[in-house]
């Protein structure tokens, strides 16, 4: 049976690249902002370690050494979770550039090699929430946790000026990943049975997603019958940090493109695919 998103193959090469960018970072480059408000590049760095090691610990090991306790809303989860980020971010504020480098070396290969030893048809660990889901299967779980390792790296090397990783076979995986969460992001929107969104991310790396609104729910299609409700056409650029909320709609409308009903366009741009 095909996967609908296969992406544990790019896993190894992705931390290969991560590596090669480290080490070629000067100390300057350590200290600079990126595109996430709170972190500069080292926090980013530390943040990439930590998923690492929580990905070995906690989900290869199943070693829980926090559990979250009388959580019962989405948002109190995202608060737990942002906690955890920011006591692992002051934390590793103590260990320098260099170290950081060699842990990612020592923990980023086996991190490859686990997710590649997953079945993509198991119940994963966890759900991916930010897509509505209650229970995921591995594939999507994979996707999520790729999405995460592609825009962290792509935001150091967003502030610190070297080419980005916005190629065919790295950028539109990940991009794909984000737009899972759009049924949910629709969730609550009325719109006739039959209504179709496009989105657009223009260039050799970018795509078309098609939303249809069935009678119950809304659904990602291939490009459907019918006529289009509305076009939105997003540059690439913008995209991937519109959709991990590092920027936000009132920020961008100047670059967007929306052709038809404004009302479904504008939902578009309120997609977050990440726990934020």
């Amino acid at each position: 049976m095909e996967i609908p998103l296969d992406v544990r193959h790019l896993f190894k090469t992705l931390d290969e690249w991560l590596i090669a960018l480290l080490e070629h970072l000067s100390e300057a480059d350590w200290e600079k902002q990126t595109v996430a408000v709170k972190w500069k590049v080292k926090d980013v760095v530390s943040h990439l370690l930590d998923g690492n090691i929580r990905a070995l610990s906690l989900q290869r090991d199943r070693y829980a050494g926090e559990k979250p306790e009388g959580i019962q809303h989405y948002q109190e989860l995202v608060d737990w979770l942002n906690s955890l980020n920011a006591d692992w971010i002051k934390a590793s504020r103590r260990i320098s550039p260099g170290v950081l480098t060699y842990l990612h070396k020592v923990t980023g290969p086996l991190v490859s090699e686990y997710y590649a030893s997953l079945d993509p048809w198991g119940q994963a660990i966890f759900p991916v929430d930010w897509a509505g889901e209650k229970t995921s299967l591995n594939w999507m779980h994979l996707a999520r946790e790729y999405s995460e390792k592609w825009h962290h790296q792509q935001q150091i090397r967003d502030a610190t000026k070297r080419d980005g990783i916005m190629t065919r076979e790295f950028f539109y995986p990940a991009v794909s990943t984000f737009f899972m969460g759009l049924p949910h992001t629709f969730r609550q929107v009325e719109a006739p049975p039959g209504t179709i969104v496009q989105v657009r991310i223009p260039g050799d790396a970018g795509g078309d997603w098609y939303l249809i609104k069935e009678k119950e729910q809304w659904t990602l299609a291939e490009k459907p019958d019918g006529l289009l409700s509305v076009s939105v056409e997003i540059p690439a650029d913008l995209s991937w940090k519109l959709f991990t909320k590092s920027i936000r709609p009132k920020q961008v409308m100047d670059r967007v493109t929306i052709n038809g009903d404004h009302r479904l366009g504008e939902q578009v741009l309120q997609m977050v695919s990440v726990m934020a």
